[in-house]
């Protein structure tokens, strides 16, 4: 059950007590629509409106085409790198590794940024971080249509930087969407729908570019397959951000679970840095900080990779990795519904992300050592079971943080858990690029494989403190124990109404 706690410190005024010393919530009558107390005496009123899935929707389009922009240059890394060649390094290392960071961008910018970004998603709320996101996104665009030329990698890069401060506003959001909207059954649903969009983002990121951008002895053909590309993503990306400032809403008139009404009576004005530091004293929460960013990091690192991967094993075969690529990030989307169904209706977050993650684990394994076969399907068939599990983890990892760090936002912990991704995926993808050098490919999935190891060792120490759980039958005996009080008084009421009609008689 998923607590939304508000942070807008302006649309929260003072509780006091109702007529039975509860507070109740109703919906304040003004044009804002906020979720306001008033002790009227009332029933306290919960609603989930159809918009809510128009608003995850609108965010899945424009989350997937920032992804969509994460890896669409790198999956045809050797044709970028033959088109800019005249602007890259010479040293083969240093080239391929500047290449390289038009994915890891990504990673990096996220770092340092998702501090701000968290403080402003609970300060100013949903709608400005989506419309934040989908202007930097559509910007980002508009720039790599003017980067068509030999020598301007640097306005590339600049342009993919743009676009990497946009997923800043973008990947904390699904559990804050899932918490303000849906109601208690539907938020790990609700929540692996706002992954979801990601993926296929990046499945289109995937399989488009290689079609759109053939590799070609013609630079001139390639500038002009690029120039295609740019111009269709940049008018898409525009169409979605006029969307965003229409249809996106902070939250719905009515909150859609009592605990959320709960949550809201008992939100005070908290210091950001104070729920940070509260977050980094919950030991279980560090763990998984640690381990989500390792699993992930391990998908960064494949994604951008996978290039350079496939090709060491089938040249000349990039539409194959384009769509090897696709398969690992269409089963991924399918293990992240199944997971997210999974756990709203067994709620058993430890065994889930442990299975997950050593499964991930055996994933690796199968795909690193089916490469060399030279039996293409069979590599399809592994990135699929790899893809399902490996992807499916990061909705899992999503809700495990926000139950055992209950009443912390769920807005921070999810963007603490996508800081540590960007961390390991920086250092997983340099040190697989150094290791494809040296020793080839098969060193370098041996590094991963390794690596998810460890992590699902550690993920076995995470204690399953399932404080979001206990929060909600809290809330409910709370509501018996009212229920309870009313009926108590209503009988006694009666009783003396009875005893005094009695005297009066005698």
């Amino acid at each position: 059950m998923a607590i939304f706690r508000n942070a807008l410190s302006r649309s929260l005024p003072e509780l006091d007590s109702g007529p039975q010393g509860q507070p109740i919530l109703v919906q304040k009558q003004d044009s804002k629509e906020e979720w306001s107390p008033k002790m009227d005496g009332s029933s306290p009123k919960t609603k989930v409106y159809k918009r809510r899935w128009l608003i995850v929707s609108l965010f899945c389009l424009y989350s997937m085409s920032n992804a969509y922009q994460w890896i669409h240059l790198n999956i045809i890394a050797n044709i970028i790198t033959k088109y800019y060649n005249a602007s890259l390094p010479e040293d083969r290392f240093q080239r391929e590794t500047t290449v390289d960071w038009l994915s890891m961008i990504y990673m990096l910018a996220y770092i340092p940024l998702i501090f701000p970004s968290t403080f402003l998603l609970n300060k100013k709320g949903l709608r400005v971080c989506a419309l934040a996101g989908a202007f930097l996104n559509a910007l980002g665009a508009w720039l790599k249509v003017a980067c068509v030329s030999q020598d301007r990698f640097a306005v590339l890069m600049f342009a993919q930087t743009i676009c990497a401060i946009a997923q800043i506003f973008i990947l904390g959001l699904p559990a804050k969407i899932a918490a303000v909207w849906f109601g208690p059954n539907e938020v790990s649903t609700a929540t692996s729908l706002g992954v979801f969009g990601n993926q296929v983002g990046v499945a289109i990121g995937f399989l488009v570019p290689p079609i759109l951008v053939p590799n070609s002895d013609s630079l001139d053909e390639i500038g002009n397959d690029l120039s295609i590309m740019f111009y269709a993503g940049a008018g898409y990306m525009t169409l979605l951000f006029i969307l965003v400032i229409i249809i996106f809403k902070e939250r719905p008139p009515h909150p859609p679970s009592k605990a959320q009404m709960l949550a809201l009576q008992n939100v005070h004005e908290e210091h950001y840095g104070r729920s940070l530091l509260n977050l980094f004293k919950n030991i279980g929460f560090d763990l998984l900080t640690i381990t989500y960013g390792v699993n992930t990091g391990c998908y960064y690192a494949i994604s951008t990779l996978l290039n350079p991967i496939i090709l060491e094993y089938y040249p000349g075969h990039e539409e194959s990795a384009g769509q090897i690529g696709l398969t690992i990030v269409i089963a991924g989307v399918g293990g992240s519904i199944a997971a997210g169904i999974w756990l709203d209706k067994t709620r058993t977050y430890k065994g889930t992300t442990l299975g997950i993650y050593f499964l991930s684990m055996a994933g690796m394994v199968a795909f690193t050592f089916t490469l060399d076969i030279k039996i293409l399907w069979v590599v399809f068939l592994c990135a699929g079971a790899l893809g399902f599990f490996m992807t499916g983890y990061l909705p899992v990892g999503f809700e495990f943080a926000a139950e055992i760090t209950y009443p912390e936002s769920e807005g921070t912990s999810s963007g603490l858990l996508n800081a540590s991704a960007q961390f390991f995926g920086i250092i997983l993808t340099i040190g697989c690029r150094a290791m494809i050098n040296k020793v080839g490919t098969l060193g370098s999935n041996l590094l991963i494989s390794g690596t998810l190891l460890v992590g699902t060792i550690c993920t076995g120490f995470i204690a399953a403190d399932y404080r979001r759980q206990e929060a909600g039958k809290e809330i409910l005996e709370q509501m018996d124990n009212a229920l309870e009080i009313e009926i108590s008084e209503k009988y006694t009421e009666k009783s003396r109404m009875a005893d005094a009609e009695n005297d009066n008689r005698i």
